[in-house]
């Protein structure tokens, strides 16, 4: 898929939420998950006195998106680097506080479109999984090092498959004959791996292959350091929106916004001492969801939590 044709989700709806915190001229939004750039592109569009810092730990993403985005270049700043080093992004770029910030969490449809990146059990590919191929473990190091209770705990808490003892004991005795190098073997363990009558609907590799990309990734310990240092980089008045696709994603963001949009004293206290009033103020209620339409023309939106607070004071 290329760039032109990449269908962001919820995209006017994310437009709607976070252009109000924009409207300023030199308002800052920080997309900390710029992949191939169309949400920013539509928020430019929107707010045209806004800028954006463009970052993302994929060097192939940036290099698509700054093509994408070409009739926006005075207003954008790319930066290769995890969202979870915000802090350190936005002090080297003079940035004490911005506007907006905005993760679209999860893989791009870039990312399973090459095979090289092995993020995809359709086709046979290299087990890879890196969203910057440039450092870290692949999947293939976890899944040929990994002790059988590590891989289970795993395949369970990020794949939410049930049989993940069964596949992980299953993946260890496949390795003892030979180490795992493509996803086409995997494939095969895993299909084998869990009882015909069991299967749900989709393939039965899909859960494995987002377990190890969240491993591999490190994806909820970084959005557990990223949101708090988002929030924390928010001026009065901005905002912060989430798009998550995992029920652990969705989680952890739901509790972060709950405890920063709850006051700190007792609730019998009948007012509440200044300085101890909430920081956040949750703009949606509860998570949204897209619509039927919206998922029907890009199936991607069918998982998709939205989740927006806004920042109503200044840390005590």
């Amino acid at each position: 898929m290329t760039a032109a044709e990449h269908v962001p989700v919820m995209l006017e709806r994310v437009v709607a939420l976070v252009a109000p915190s924009l409207v300023r001229p030199g308002s800052v939004l920080v997309d900390a998950t710029l992949g191939l750039g169309g949400h920013t592109a539509a928020v430019l569009q929107a707010c045209p006195t806004a800028r954006v810092v463009g970052v993302d730990r994929d060097p192939d993403a940036l290099e698509s998106s700054r093509s994408r985005l070409a009739d926006f270049a005075e207003r954008l700043t790319f930066v290769h680097a995890v969202y979870d080093e915000l802090p350190g992004v936005l002090d080297r770029l003079g940035l004490r506080r911005v506007q907006g910030v905005l993760f679209d969490l999860g893989i791009s449809s870039m990312q399973v479109d090459r095979p090289a990146r092995g993020f995809s059990y359709a086709q046979d590919s290299p087990l890879d999984m890196r969203m910057d191929p440039s450092r870290g473990s692949t999947a293939a190091d976890v899944l040929n090092t990994y002790p059988v209770h590590e891989l289970a705990r795993v395949i369970r808490e990020y794949g939410e498959e049930r049989f993940a003892r069964r596949i992980a004991e299953s993946i260890v005795r496949e390795r003892e004959r030979r180490p795992f190098e493509s996803s086409a073997r995997l494939v095969e363990v895993v299909a084998a791996a869990i009882p015909a009558s069991a299967r749900r609907s989709g393939h039965p590799a899909k859960r494995i292959f987002q377990a190890l990309r969240i491993e591999v990734n490190d994806e909820i310990a970084v959005l557990g350091r990223a949101l708090p240092a988002a929030i924390d980089a928010l001026a009065v008045g901005g905002r912060v929106v989430v798009l998550s696709y995992h029920s652990l994603e969705d989680r952890l963001v739901k509790q972060t916004f709950a405890a920063r949009s709850s006051s700190r004293v007792p609730p019998d206290l009948p007012v509440v001492p200044a300085g101890y009033e909430p920081e956040l103020r949750l703009v949606t209620r509860g998570a949204e969801r897209a619509s039927e339409e919206e998922i029907a023309r890009n199936p991607r939106a069918a998982s998709v939590r939205l989740r927006v607070a806004e920042r109503v004071r200044e840390a005590a």
